[in-house]
């Protein structure tokens, strides 16, 4: 396509978020509301957001924490366990306290230890989303520790995720931040209602950032960057137009001592430049016409959601722009993801009249 200088689209959201709670919440909302209009946000609190009461007063502190100024909506996530009651999902998804549900396998990742232990126990409540058409998000990784970890992603897809689209052929599902061409492929040429969330990361970095010249811990997430193939997979799936594929960052902030430390914490803080990073990414791919789509458009269409009605406008400056490095918290600094390639773009014009809660 021809050069293209300035980018005027459809506002974003993120359909995959972590925002946490309390002080690190308030440290972090702003960078996702002043870009994003809506986000799915995670319930792996701790204890996690498990039912439809425990969502509501998530969302009411997350809506107390949005600077005046910002247009943002949370959209909430229920918190699947062995113990979920399908009542409860039900009233709860009626009454939109939450607008999907988030299947963790106990352990696969960061707050998770409450998740699913056993998936034939999840059937009334899987059949009970079915019914209803409410989307089951997927950390998409066994916890096998018999199965390497880079192998987990396609594992889980043959042992968990076929057959319970196969007893449940009617559920929507979100194979969320997608990390292999086994995942990709699955998504692109499966029956269904099917997507995939793919982060602005895992298209910038395979898994050599994790050992380039020493560990480097603010490259470590879950699920874990994989072989260069892979990641181009990803781009190319991002770029291809899909409905099927759109943006969920996955930002997950974690403070500094925990990330660098003897068990670091798996997570990368991508928020303060998601956007322009992957602007640079589609135009490095030579698609920024598509860029609207993956980023605006097919998340909402999936979702049954409207796109949001504002724009935001990006420009493009012919020196590398650059994130803050690190952000404050009263509890300690958070540092931003570095994507260690040429970030081009900035936000020029972002929303800005009140949110309505």
């Amino acid at each position: 396509m021809t050069h293209v200088s300035r980018l005027d689209l459809v506002r974003p959201d993120d359909w995959h978020l972590h925002l946490r709670d309390g002080a690190m919440l308030a440290a972090v909302l702003p960078f996702t509301s002043a870009v994003f209009g809506r986000a799915i946000v995670m319930p792996n609190l701790v204890p996690p957001a498990r039912t439809a009461a425990e969502v509501a007063a998530y969302r009411a502190r997350i809506v107390s924490a949005v600077p005046a100024g910002h247009v943002f909506e949370p959209l909430m996530t229920c918190y699947l366990t062995d113990g979920t009651d399908p009542a409860d999902l039900r009233a709860g998804y009626a009454a939109g306290a939450f607008v999907a549900a988030k299947l963790y396998p106990a352990g696969a990742t960061t707050n998770s230890d409450n998740g699913v232990t056993d998936m034939d126990g999840l059937s009334p409540v899987l059949a009970a989303m079915e019914e209803i058409g409410m989307p089951l998000l997927v950390h998409g990784e066994v916890t096998d520790p018999a199965v390497d970890i880079f192998d987990r992603e396609a594992v889980f897809i043959e042992r968990v995720l076929e057959p319970v689209r196969r007893r449940f052929p009617a559920l929507k599902v979100v194979l969320e931040h997608v990390t292999t061409a086994d995942g990709v492929a699955y998504v692109r040429d499966g029956a269904g209602d099917i997507a995939a969330t793919l982060t602005v990361h895992h298209l910038i970095i395979n898994r050599n950032a994790l050992f380039a010249g020493g560990i480097r811990p603010h490259y470590y997430c879950l699920p874990v960057a994989k072989r260069e193939r892979h990641r181009l997979a990803l781009r190319e799936a991002a770029v291809s137009g899909s409905p099927r594929f759109f943006l969920g960052t996955d930002s997950a902030p974690h403070l500094d001592a925990a990330k660098e430390s003897a068990c670091g914490c798996a997570g990368l803080f991508t928020a303060p430049n998601a956007l322009e990073c992957l602007a640079q990414v589609f135009e490095d791919e030579g698609a920024l016409d598509r860029l609207e789509g993956f980023a605006s458009l097919h998340g909402p269409a999936f979702y049954g959601l409207a796109p949001n009605p504002d724009r935001i406008v990006l420009v493009r400056d012919p020196e590398p722009q650059a994130a803050p490095a690190k952000v404050p918290t009263p509890d300690g600094t958070l540092t931003v993801f570095d994507p260690g390639i040429p970030v081009h773009w900035r936000i020029e014009a972002a929303p800005g009249p009140q949110m309505t809660p």
